[in-house]
């Protein structure tokens, strides 16, 4: 989609958020008055709206606060208090029906336990443990890309990446086992050689291509130390792009005595040596791992600014998934990247490769990548919403049978009665399966996709993806949605009709399909996408040996979910969370695994009501989108946050990042959800721009002369 320059995110809001922004690092809201104390300010308010159910030996969902041995054995339950900030913050506990906390009791509970349980301290902020880590399938593909040119088809030479929290960004699962070390080195090479073409390996005849002409831009010298000063040149430029920071003296030497071998040889070529040393910049771990450092390596503070070449990194990573452009590097270089983030992020956002944020981020956070792989059986889905044929169930049993004996077996009068039943099947098939074909699966992640891109480049309120009056569609996404009026193949905006339950990523095909079972929907992965992605509460893992949902249905009488479900839920066990969980999935139900709108299942008339666990009721998905947006918008705004977080640092999120959230929260709140104070709340944090001080063990293995070339990488 094509918008003006000027509108792509909002660039003319950016600076004035940054400014209110920046001073986040070193304080909080309320920083300057002394913390709540227990006994004083929070025990009063657990006394007067908790303790009914969670103390005087009531410990209801196995929470007591009364019977720890002291309050500091009660505030070292990090879990405990965790849950209990959550739940009172979503509206969960205490209870519907029950009094509860106002707004400055609630801020009382959560300033005691970010500073007395959580021990966060604003004016000095942990921005927690960032591994050093691997660049993913995706990054590695598009560093490779801007680097030399040459578009490595990653997703065939590689192995999928691991994923954590719903991410494959994270340092943690982001390792080298054996067979993707291999790959690395052979498509080190194999990039090399695509990029310098035949020239480099034959001695100046051959094919030129435009990244050798940059590498070599004038001839070789002919003596053996010009040779050597001209590789050392060479190196030097490849190197430090491709290690994102200007490559040592030593480093660089050891690249030049990799070269030097071969270029002196008489059956070599200078090209040919030089390409030998990219091959080992390619295999090496500065070019594989996103290297970071402090700013200063004699700052003796606990969590120092990372210096502006790592800064220029995650900046680039974070909005582009590749490496930084000369621009950063410039900055980077002049020491003034920092001082002059404002001016980059709105560059950067205005560029084509910021896609790769709505393409990634988006992509894994409301599951749009899934839509081109999940499986799903149409026939089987479809049936459920015909009228019951025993006849047709019958022919199907018939079917099996004759299917599943051997030709030989069948008399000539079977093999005709075989055939005419697999026809008849084909016939019905055609007439009442509508399929999810590539190219709808297709269409479907493209609207997901233009959706969050339209949000975040109009700077529009975030709620827009909850609730809105348009999407993008082309006809045939149109047609699978019953959309009027819609014709072409182009995906473009459409406003949707008055009383459409579409609008908003819960309805489009991408979270519908994903979050279904293969032959029916599924209310529970529904939900749980709800709660996770949404709303920001999570349910627990369920207990072991859960028996499946269709155990807990009774005789062979066919029944609807919803009756499944209400079975389900009267085992004490399983109570709890899908008390959380159904409501949220069964207002979907009305859509089915292919994202189809139906009104009957099993000729039972769908029933889409239901009432949240923090109270509010309705009746259909419209108004459901409508509480999610209006009532809990804050929850929505930080469970946003929190994910982007998890995507840009590369690592899941800690208590002692629960006042920095909140902090990108509050600004999201002020400025109407717009995405801009979002992404500079991110860039703006400490997390972001600040570091543990890195072990020297960590920093010394890099540093060492095998630090070079594929036989570090080997080990």
């Amino acid at each position: 989609m094509k918008s003006h320059p000027a509108r792509r995110f909002g660039m003319g809001l950016l600076p004035i958020c940054l400014v209110v922004l920046a001073p986040a690092w070193g304080r909080a809201a309320n920083s300057a008055s002394p913390p709540p104390d227990y006994r004083r300010d929070v025990r009063p308010v657990l006394e007067t709206y908790c303790f009914d159910c969670h103390a005087d030996g009531a410990d209801k969902g196995q929470v007591s606060f009364d019977t720890a041995a002291s309050d500091a054995v009660l505030a070292s339950d990090h879990a405990l208090w965790r849950r209990s900030l959550r739940n009172v913050r979503a509206g969960i506990m205490p209870p519907p029906g029950k009094p509860r906390p106002d707004a400055a009791q609630q801020e009382i509970l959560a300033r005691w336990i970010k500073s007395k349980v959580f021990q966060i301290h604003p004016e000095n902020p942990d921005p927690g443990h960032v591994r050093m880590r691997r660049l993913n399938r995706v990054e590695y593909r598009n560093t490779i890309r801007d680097l030399i040119g040459v578009d490595f088809k990653t997703e065939t030479q590689f192995p999928p990446d691991d994923t954590g929290f719903g991410f494959d960004t994270i340092g943690s699962v982001l390792t080298i086992p054996p067979m993707l070390l291999e790959k690395y080195l052979g498509a080190a090479s194999a990039i090399i050689e695509e990029a310098l073409g035949s020239r480099a390996g034959s001695g100046g005849s051959g094919k030129t291509t435009a990244f050798y002409r940059k590498v070599f831009p004038r001839p070789v010298p002919e003596t053996a130390e010009d040779r050597r000063l001209y590789a050392r040149q060479i190196l030097r430029d490849f190197a430090t792009r491709a290690f994102r920071r200007p490559v040592e003296d030593a480093e660089l030497s050891r690249l030049t005595s990799l070269a030097e071998p071969v270029f002196t040889a008489k059956t070599g070529g200078f090209q040919a040596g030089v390409a030998q040393a990219m091959v080992a910049v390619l295999a090496s771990p500065r070019f594989l791992f996103r290297e970071e450092h402090p700013a200063d390596s004699k700052d003796a503070a606990p969590y120092p600014l990372i210096d502006e070449y790592s800064l220029a990194s995650r900046l680039s990573y974070f909005l582009w998934s590749s490496m930084p452009d000369e621009e950063l590097f410039r900055q980077a270089g002049a020491g003034a990247l920092r001082a002059n983030i404002s001016a980059q992020v709105n560059r950067m956002l205005g560029d084509t490769k910021s896609e790769a944020l709505v393409r990634n981020f988006a992509g894994q956070w409301l599951r749009a990548r899934d839509i081109e792989s999940v499986p799903i059986e149409a026939r089987v889905v479809m049936e459920r919403e015909r009228k019951p044929d025993p006849e047709a169930q019958k022919r199907r049993r018939r079917f099996r049978e004759l299917n599943g004996r051997s030709s030989e077996s069948l008399t000539a009068s079977e093999k005709d009665e075989l055939g005419a039943l697999r026809a008849s099947f084909k016939a019905r098939e055609r007439s009442a399966v509508r399929e999810l074909t590539t190219e709808l699966r297709h269409d479907m992640r493209r609207e997901t996709e233009m959706v969050v891109d339209y949000v975040f480049r109009e700077d529009r309120n975030l709620l827009e993806l909850l609730d809105a009056n348009y999407t993008f569609l082309n006809e045939r996404l149109a047609a699978h949605y019953g959309v009027p009026g819609v014709s072409g193949s182009q995906m473009r905006r459409v406003e949707l009709p008055a009383d459409s339950p579409r609008g908003g990523v819960l309805t489009e095909g991408t979270i519908l399909v994903a979050t279904s079972n293969p032959t029916r929907t599924s209310p529970v992965k529904r939900g749980l996408f709800i709660l996770d992605n949404i709303l920001g509460t999570p349910a627990p893992a369920p207990p072991p040996n859960v028996p499946p949902l269709e155990a807990a249905a009774k005789g062979d009488k066919v029944i609807s979910l919803r009756e499944t479900l209400a079975i389900h839920r009267e085992n004490p066990m399983c109570n709890s969370c899908h008390n959380r969980m159904d409501p949220l999935g069964l207002a979907f139900e009305h859509f089915n695994a292919l994202g189809l709108w139906r009104d009957t299942e099993f000729e039972q008339p769908v029933d889409s009501s239901g009432r949240l666990a923090s109270g509010e009721e309705f009746k259909t998905v419209a108004e459901l989108k409508r509480v999610l947006a209006r009532q809990h918008g804050r929850d929505f705004y930080r469970a946003v946050t929190e994910k982007l977080l998890t995507y840009a640092l590369g690592r899941g999120l800690e208590d002692s990042d629960t006042d920095m959230v909140d902090q990108i929260v509050a600004a999201l709140d002020q400025q109407g959800g717009r995405p801009s104070a979002l992404l500079n709340g991110v860039v703006q944090s400490a997390a972001f721009q600040r570091c543990r001080v890195p072990k020297a063990a960590q920093t010394a293995s890099l540093s060492t002369p095998q630090a070079t070339g594929p036989q570090l990488v080997a080990k």
